[in-house]
């Protein structure tokens, strides 16, 4: 169908004028169309939202991957801690030839060849060890935990350096609008000053410098332009997903990005005992050495097992007349149940020293604990103090942006009249356009601030 519209609209013959009218009716609608069924798909911008970089990162991450490698390990010894409580079960076939003097079946020697078959099934299970495998349990769930809990960590760290990122990204495109804005503000200005040189109202030396003004300003923006692609492509690589120049951000709404309020400091730290990653994984650690010294400890106890099992055999004489296989295997079926005690009495003093090891790697994970909330409160103080630093930055160059506008007003009505130099109107531009640069990097910077003091309270 779009097809034929195309056709139709290209070679009916047409009156230049008709053709003309038809073009302003069709042009935009139906070409338009065409290009949006059969463009490719890779022409057309993807366009990315914070979540969805986050998002993407997760899966593209080989640490977060080799995380889930480990915790998918760590849930198969959890898993296998519980199998062992069960019964071991096997089973077993055994065939044997004798060539000359052989026993009988009747334990008598002779002259005379044999085969023997014997099979059947036995179990055991351990009733009493001391609760070692009990402890195992615990052992192995703690270590799942601590692994669960460094994968979570893996995963935040990831988060904050997208979000850092996307922030970055997000300040080069506003400090590229900011420089197109005064790169026309100054285009506006060098038409009016030219017109006036015509006119001979100014100098010609005038529209010179502000010829000047406007290639330093084109150039800025040049370069604003190149700092906002490496900001991309730094964000892409670290998504790990190749650079495309379609690439793009989604820019949030004003409310947005105005910021949510700073966290009071002790808010933040009691928070972050509850809810970091960082220190659930080394209290899990901790706990695990902890059930893994009782388990140590269960190697003191007697350890009480039971077994059960059936069999049966066949017995034949090469020469000789045999009974049937099938009566061989009734008669010869048998049953046993037996129960066994092992004491511990001496193992060459290896129990002993498996506990004493196992108290100090309970003392080395109890020390890394404790060296990891003191790391954590320090990183705590330090973005705290940070990004309340960053607050009154973002206060300050807010004010400052504010009163070189005016002053830039100011010097642009001066020029205009007369009553000012281009010198002047251009370095009160140049002074605005740093103070607006510098309002939006203290307002990104407080953002990244905040979200880090977020980032240690868990949310």
């Amino acid at each position: 169908m779009a097809y034929a519209c195309i056709c139709h609209f290209f070679f009916v013959p047409l009156q230049p004028q008709r053709f003309l009218e038809r073009m302003n009716r069709f042009a935009m609608k139906k070409i338009l169309c065409f290009l949006i069924l059969f463009l490719p798909a890779a022409a057309w911008a993807e366009v990315y939202t914070l979540s969805q970089c986050i998002d993407t990162a997760y899966a593209n991450s080989i640490d977060v991957r080799m995380g889930q490698l480990t915790n998918q390990q760590r849930q198969l010894l959890y898993r296998q801690a519980w199998y062992n409580l069960s019964p071991n079960i096997s089973g077993y076939v055994n065939e044997s030839l004798g060539f000359g003097r052989s026993t009988g079946v009747d334990n008598i020697i002779r002259a005379q060849n044999i085969a023997n078959t014997n099979m059947g099934v036995s179990a055991s299970i351990v009733l009493f060890d001391g609760l070692a495998m009990k402890f195992n349990i615990d052992e192995a769930k703690a270590s799942m935990l601590a692994s669960e809990a460094n994968m979570e960590a893996v995963r935040r760290n990831l988060a904050l350096n997208i979000t850092s990122m996307y922030l970055e990204v997000l300040l080069k495109k506003e400090l590229v609008v900011v420089a197109e804005a005064q790169l026309n503000e100054t285009e506006l200005q060098m038409e009016r000053t030219r017109a006036k040189v015509e006119a001979h109202r100014l100098p010609e030396g005038e529209l010179y410098e502000i010829q000047a003004q406007y290639s330093k300003e084109q150039y800025q923006l040049l370069q604003a332009k190149n700092d906002l692609r490496i900001a991309l492509l730094n964000l892409t690589q670290a998504m790990d997903i190749p650079y495309d120049e379609d690439f793009d951000i989604i820019v949030p709404s004003e409310e947005e990005l105005e910021g949510p309020l700073l966290p009071e400091r002790e808010q933040v730290w009691q928070t972050a005992l509850n809810n970091r990653p960082e220190i659930r994984e080394a209290e899990y650690t901790l706990q695990a050495e902890q059930t893994a010294l009782k388990g140590q400890k269960a190697a003191y106890s007697p350890q009480l097992s039971a077994q059960a099992g059936v069999s049966t055999g066949y017995y034949h004489q090469m020469g000789a007349s045999n009974t049937a296989f099938g009566k061989q295997l009734e008669d010869n079926f048998t049953t046993n149940v037996s129960v066994s005690l092992s004491i511990p009495i001496y193992n060459r003093m290896q129990t002993p020293t498996q506990v004493k090891n196992q108290m100090i790697a309970i003392e080395n994970a109890r020390l890394k604990l404790e060296l990891q909330k003191k790391s954590i409160r320090k990183e705590i103080d330090q973005a705290y103090y940070n990004a309340l630093a960053a607050q009154s930055e973002k206060m300050a160059a807010q004010q400052e942006a504010r009163a070189t506008a005016e002053a830039a007003r100011y010097a642009s009505e001066k020029y205009d009249a007369g009553r000012g130099t281009m010198y002047e109107y251009s370095q009160a531009k140049q002074n605005h356009l740093q103070a607006v640069s510098s309002q939006l990097r203290a307002r990104y910077n407080y953002l990244f601030k905040v979200r880090i003091l977020e980032y240690y309270m868990g949310l």
